[in-house]
């Protein structure tokens, strides 16, 4: 894909001039004329059509913003941030705040679709291109309507003096329509079903955004009922279990158990060449065209990322590796933070420090506990983390980003199936029961039959069915700081967890030295008004005297951050508002209600 995006695009440039941005499908951008350069160099051969249509790649994720979506805008119920999100602060977010309402990528995509007549080429090899530009207008437009709900639907490139450029906002349902018939045409105009790279959009690629879109809109429909649409959930959600079923069953992805089950899912986000047994969609690094990520500085850094942590809360839904609920034991709530991450799911190990986790520095092996310069909870990620310190500081991280994994289609298909009643044992032994397996769980590997009150009582209490609260718990533990958290609490109508305490691991006493790791040297004390004396070498101190860290019992108890800051939810925050300066050039869009 980064030779799709950094060399191809500039020869589009070079063939097309000014072409692709001759006309404006947004209703408040700077307009420029035409061009009177002539398109057949592009649209009159095949090698002109493949080198346009590389530059839809732009319209994807970059290789720095999955693993940073959870921490922006409205944050992620289960990660601490240095700061509250103004989102979630009153008085600190308005329209004037606001951005996104960016139409360049559409303008493209259209420009392309309305251009790509000429007879030269095949009509087969027009539609597949085609298909192709309307995926990436599905990918457009569904981002679109996640965020504003009722947008503009613009299907053809408009000239400037277009009065469709000052027309109002067209209805959900018109959009989401038009959405899914872009995205069927993808899927039967494309001709690309392999890619040794996952970098490209294939079919499968297609059948997968499908179901991702699907599940989204038939569960909005089915519990955000102030838009009277639950009539029409289950349509959407029987089309999100066929396509995820159609990846399932005829696309040769499967689930990596390459490192068996203490390593298969942490390798899918550390290598540099994607896995491409399971991702299906990646962004891949190159050190030849300085294409690298950040995710170790952001991760490890004091002062350059938001110290993501995990909550405590999110931590106690992994389940013990027999199966059980690890909230079951006796006492759970107060163990140490040794004892209470030891015999887990072990995508715990794989998703944040703790145990025996390494690093290398200098060519050397260290114990690489939580560090508290880092982390406020003391759950510290790993997932997109090199293992050496050397890509510690700066953009330097070889490993590729994946945008889409055939576990997510697991996800989807169980999911959708028991939204609609259907989802079988066989199908949950598929789906559920083979992520938890590659995880190391050992048992209860069959369909729920009790409703666990920990996920009831803290997560989804308006759920009664014990094997969609167990899909809802795999969903957030596969898919954490993969960018989902916030349109899946979206979509259940849940943003009010976004407002729970940002909880850590327990503190059993404060001056009390504590080993995070088991390796028998201390890492970390706790202590209040002034540091115990003397200071041990390697031991970080951290003052819980007052606000904005402190230990839930006083002087005992689990880390609390950021207690003095209140967040507050309000339904209306299920959708962004308009751009402030966007209403100004066209007052007929409206304001999304709660944002006046």
């Amino acid at each position: 894909m980064n030779r799709i995006k950094y060399i191809s695009q500039y020869l589009v440039a070079v063939l097309l001039g000014a072409v692709a941005l001759f006309t404006s499908c947004s209703k408040n951008l700077d307009q420029t004329p035409k061009a009177t350069a002539t398109s057949t160099a592009v649209f009159g051969s095949v090698q002109g059509l493949q080198l346009y249509a590389n530059s839809f790649y732009d319209g994807l994720p970059g290789i720095n913003d999955i693993y940073k979506v959870d921490a922006g805008n409205a944050g992620s119920d289960y990660l601490a941030l240095n700061s509250a999100p103004a989102y979630l602060v009153t008085g600190s977010f308005s329209s004037r705040q606001a951005i996104g309402w960016t139409w360049t990528t559409l303008r493209n995509i259209n420009f392309f679709i309305a251009n790509n007549t000429n007879p030269a080429v095949d009509p087969s090899v027009r539609a597949n291109f085609n298909g192709l530009a309307r995926f990436f207008r599905a990918w457009f437009y569904f981002g679109m309507v996640q965020k504003f709900g009722n947008v503009p639907w613009i299907g053809k490139p408009l000239d400037v003096n277009d009065s469709a450029l000052y027309s109002a906002r067209d209805p959900r349902t018109l959009v989401m329509d038009s959405v899914l018939a872009d995205i069927n045409y993808a899927i039967g105009h494309m001709a690309l079903t392999t890619d040794p790279t996952s970098s490209q959009i294939t079919k499968w690629v297609a059948y997968g955004l499908k179901s991702r879109i699907c599940l989204f809109e038939g569960t909005f429909r089915k519990y955000q009922g102030s838009y009277n649409l639950q009539s029409t959930a289950a349509t959407w959600l029987q089309n999100a279990a066929s396509a995820a079923k159609a990846v399932m069953d005829s696309s040769g992805y499967a689930l990596n158990t390459s490192g068996g089950t203490s390593l298969a899912y942490r390798n899918l986000f550390i290598s540099t060449s994607p896995v491409t047994t399971e991702v299906m969609l990646s962004v891949v690094s190159s050190t030849s065209l300085a294409v690298m990520n950040d995710a170790n500085w952001y991760f490890t850094s004091a002062t350059y990322g938001p110290r993501s942590s995990f909550t405590r809360t999110f931590i106690n839904t992994f389940l013990n590796i027999d199966g059980t609920p690890f909230t079951d034991i006796p006492g759970h709530d107060t163990l140490p933070f040794v004892k209470e991450t030891a015999g887990r799911d072990l995508r715990l190990s794989q998703t944040i420090r703790l145990g025996n986790y390494t690093r290398i520095s200098s060519g050397k092996t260290i114990a690489a506990p939580p560090v508290f310069s880092n982390t406020y909870t003391g759950y510290q990620p790993i997932k997109w983390c090199l293992d050496d310190t050397y890509y510690d500081n700066g953009a330097t991280n070889i490993n590729s980003i994946c945008l889409m994994r055939y576990a997510e289609m697991l996800l989807n298909y169980a999911e959708a199936q028991e939204e609609l009643g259907l989802l079988s044992p066989a199908d949950w032994t598929k789906t559920i029961g083979a992520l938890r397996a590659r995880a190391g769980i050992t048992g209860n590997l069959s369909l729920p039959v009790t409703a666990d009150p920990y996920l009831q009582a803290n997560y989804f209490p308006d759920i009664t069915d014990p094997v969609l609260l167990e899909i809802r718990r795999e969903r957030g533990i596969e898919l954490s700081l993969e960018g989902f958290r916030f349109a899946d609490l979206t979509r259940w109508k849940h943003g009010e967890l976004l407002t729970k305490p940002w909880n850590g691991m327990y503190v059993p006493a404060l001056n009390q030295l504590m080993d995070l790791n088991g390796d028998g040297v201390y890492d970390v004390c706790f202590y209040q008004n002034t540091a115990p004396s003397p200071v041990v070498s390697g031991v970080t101190y951290i003052n819980v005297t007052a606000n904005p860290q402190i230990l839930s019992n006083g002087v005992s108890g689990e880390i609390h951050w950021l207690d003095n800051v209140t967040r507050t939810w309000n339904d209306y925050q299920y959708l962004y508002p308009i751009p402030y300066s966007d209403l100004l050039l066209n007052p007929n869009l409206g304001q999304n209600p709660g944002w006046q």
